[in-house]
């Protein structure tokens, strides 16, 4: 039955693969914060993806050795894949922002040496432990021994879309980016709302809430996509126009923002700020397209 499946789910591959999670996240962590090259923006953020994924392996592989599975307020076998397929794209970014814009500015020697190490070994091995896990989830939900939404494509999109709205509140962090134009501050409420939406739909499945609610899941999932795509819409258009348009005081060129101009730097320039958001902004609007296509009428 599915108890039993579950039991040997728990018990098998994960296992070993959340131990190799656990150790080259640890290894990653420890060889930044030891040679104090976690300085600046991208160095912090790094260093604090590295320890979260830790943490939280960490009591996934304590909660499910001591198997207090049934003790969680919530279905329990959803979580580790939600989570393993967030930690994967999270540490794979890690792995590419760090090494392309910190790592080559840190002169030659023992620190770089270390840096790279960090960067392109454990962190991208982390991250392919991560999907492994995923891979193996998805061939027991395959077969039907477990369940899990995010076998589904629109679970599958739905976890990328957090994951993009999450990258893009990184790089919006600074109110500088918008605060001076309240069409931006709308983009800005935009990715907040939607994140929220696509929040509510895992977490529905999480608990076990969706056959709760007084229509089909499916088709609430329909309408939060809907509303997601109209606002992500909206974001597309005034972000780049109100970002980028000489017409509004912005700068079209990268050449012309001075934060760019001033060589290298731990921190990323508001220019490419900018542009990476409006790239999301559009990746976001083809991942709801996705859902909307991969949806059937139960």
């Amino acid at each position: 039955d599915e108890s039993t499946s579950r039991a040997g789910y728990s018990l098998m591959g994960p296992q070993l693969f959340r131990v190799l999670q656990l150790l080259s996240t640890c290894v990653a962590f420890s060889m930044e914060a030891s040679t104090g090259t976690w300085i600046g923006g991208i160095g912090s953020w790094s260093l604090f993806i590295w320890c979260f994924c830790f943490v939280v392996t960490l009591i996934i592989l304590i909660v499910e050795f001591c198997e207090l599975q049934s003790r969680i307020p919530f279905y329990w076998y959803n979580f580790p894949i939600n989570y393993a397929c967030h930690a994967a794209l999270f540490c794979l970014l890690a792995s590419i922002i760090y090494s392309t814009t910190y790592v080559h500015l840190l002169p030659p020697g023992p620190t770089r040496d270390q840096a790279i190490t960090a960067t392109t070994a454990f962190s991208c091995i982390a991250s392919l432990a991560y999907a492994m896990e995923v891979a193996w989830a998805w061939t027991w939900i395959w077969l039907g021994l477990i369940t899990g939404y995010m076998a589904t494509v629109p679970g599958l999109f739905k976890g990328l879309e957090i994951f993009m709205a999450c990258v893009i509140f990184a790089f919006i962090s600074s109110p500088l980016l918008y605060q001076h134009q309240p069409a931006l501050v709308w983009c800005v409420a935009v990715y907040a709302i939607c994140f929220l939406l696509a929040v509510t739909a895992l977490l529905l499945n999480w608990c076990n809430w969706d056959n709760s609610l007084p229509i089909p899941f499916p088709i609430f999932q329909l309408g939060l996509t809907l509303l997601s795509v109209l606002l992500y819409t909206s974001a597309l258009v005034l972000w780049p126009l109100y970002q980028f348009d000489e017409k509004v005081d912005s700068q079209p060129q990268k050449s012309r923002d001075m934060s760019c101009s001033e060589g290298l730097t731990y921190y990323l320039c508001t220019w490419d700020q900018r542009l990476a958001v409006a790239i999301l902004t559009g990746l976001l609007i083809l991942s709801s397209f996705q859902v909307l296509m991969s949806w059937t009428p139960c």
